[in-house]
């Protein structure tokens, strides 16, 4: 034990000497001033420099900076622990069991700060693929740009001097419009078979040319994502779907070969073109709305994602002799089941989309009183999109989808007159009852 120790602590001194200083940018190059980045981001970080730590906006942040693009959030990297981050910020609290982080409150912004994290080398516990297992742990600022993804996420900005830490040459990367991988490719991607997702979500969002040395081993180890937890990449696609350039994103997975297997419902969707029509326009009005800062539903870019694998089910189960509704309800079942095995998607986000698909059978029931309380149905609105979904897609006739948007606009007598008539439909035969008799040898009479 004392002899593991030792050698680790060499070992340690040893690639502490052997680190590649990293470079120091100034403003005038990177072009990145203090007040373009958050009040709350600049305040952690003063705040922690005032009592002695080092503290940067690192990561993301600092890469679509560069780029162009505004930050969605802000992460601070830090040489000071958990503990010691929490004593600092009154508003704050330790989150997480494997690697603990600290969120400090600023007025209405979350900081995420985190502890600066080392290499634990051969030590690192790994599965029989080499993804690694449990391997957190504090350590320097040079390794903890190690220890990251991609050259242009390794990036270190302090807001006090203006300056940028880059210790893998990650800006000349986004000059370049390159995205690299730190560190060997195959190895890495073992470690963690997700930072393949993140590299086509990565150089589709930003426009970058995946370098060739960390594209070409991507379709070979695609199967590695199958040993990732469904919780992870349910994490992963929907960062991906929601990042305003999905339809891009998409586009590229297919090309790496990473959508086979990974979603099932991809593999059923893009074999039939009325289904990958319906896909991509969803898509494309979801980049849209997110370009445009308008909020998107989960649920319902799920519910499109999966929809023509329900539609496959339901046909299927109504075939074998099951009533519409309940054949419905099991195709949603099964499909939700199915695809639980490889992306874990919450509880509430399965309600909403089941509640979208139930809709559509009742939004073509347009007569009595059943359009009325369709339109008192709290997620009557996205069942309603979802619909002219269908229509622009060329799933149904776009006149269901037009007399909807009609009947929400009408008045009340107007809406009494779209009303279709009531559709008969076949009730159970009654069965004849024989006329009582009326005899005087009746038992009734008697």
């Amino acid at each position: 034990m004392i002899r593991k120790f030792i050698s680790r602590v060499f070992s340690r001194n040893k690639k502490t000497k052997s680190a590649q200083a990293p470079a120091t940018i100034a403003a005038a190059s990177h072009g990145i001033r203090r007040d373009r980045i958050s009040s709350g981001s600049r305040r952690v970080c003063e705040t922690l420099q005032e009592n002695g730590y080092k503290a940067y906006v690192v990561g993301g942040a600092v890469r679509d900076l560069l780029i162009g693009h505004q930050p969605k959030d802000y992460d601070i990297a830090t040489d000071a622990t958990p503990e010691q981050v929490k004593r600092c910020f009154r508003r704050s609290r330790i989150i997480g069991r494997r690697f603990q982080i600290v969120h400090v409150h600023q007025g209405q912004e979350v900081i995420e700060v985190t502890t600066f994290r080392g290499d634990q080398g051969s030590d690192a516990k790994t599965d029989s693929h080499g993804r690694v297992l449990h391997d957190n742990m504090f350590g320097s600022q040079a390794e903890d740009a190690t220890r990251r993804d991609f050259t242009v996420n390794a990036l270190y900005f302090d807001p006090t001097t203006e300056t940028i830490l880059d210790y893998h040459h990650g800006v000349a990367d986004i000059k370049q419009k390159t995205l690299r991988v730190i560190g060997e490719p195959k190895k890495r991607y073992r470690e963690d078979p997700v930072r393949m997702l993140r590299a086509v979500r990565l150089a589709a969002k930003l426009g970058l040319i995946i370098d060739p040395a960390a594209r070409e081993p991507i379709r070979a180890m695609a199967e590695l994502l199958e040993n990732v937890p469904a919780a992870r990449l349910f994490d992963e696609m929907l960062k991906l779907l929601t990042s305003g350039y999905a339809v891009k994103c998409l586009t590229q997975l297919r090309e790496e070969g990473l959508h086979h297997g990974l979603l099932p419902l991809l593999d059923v969707v893009f074999e039939q073109p009325l289904g990958e029509k319906f896909v991509m326009l969803a898509l494309e009005n979801t980049d849209r709305r997110v370009r445009q800062g308008k909020p998107i539903s989960p649920g319902f870019l799920f519910a499109t994602l999966l929809w023509h694998h329900v539609l496959t089910q339901w046909e299927r189960i109504k075939a074998g002799g099951e009533h519409a509704i309940p054949a419905l309800n099991l195709a949603m079942d099964e499909v939700l089941d199915s695809q639980a095995e490889k992306l874990a998607i919450t509880r509430r986000i399965a309600g909403d989309i089941k509640e979208i698909w139930a809709l559509q059978p009742r939004l073509e029931n347009r007569s009595g009183k059943r359009p009325y309380s369709v339109l008192e149905n709290p997620r009557f609105r996205a069942g309603y999109d979802f619909l002219l979904l269908r229509g622009e897609a060329g799933e149904i006739d776009n006149e269901l989808g037009i007399w909807w948007t009609d009947f929400q606009q009408a008045d009340g007598e107007k809406r009494a007159e779209m009303l279709l008539p009531a559709e008969k439909t076949p009730g159970k035969r009654r069965r004849r009852r024989k006329p009582r008799s009326t005899s005087p040898e009746s038992p009734a009479e008697a």
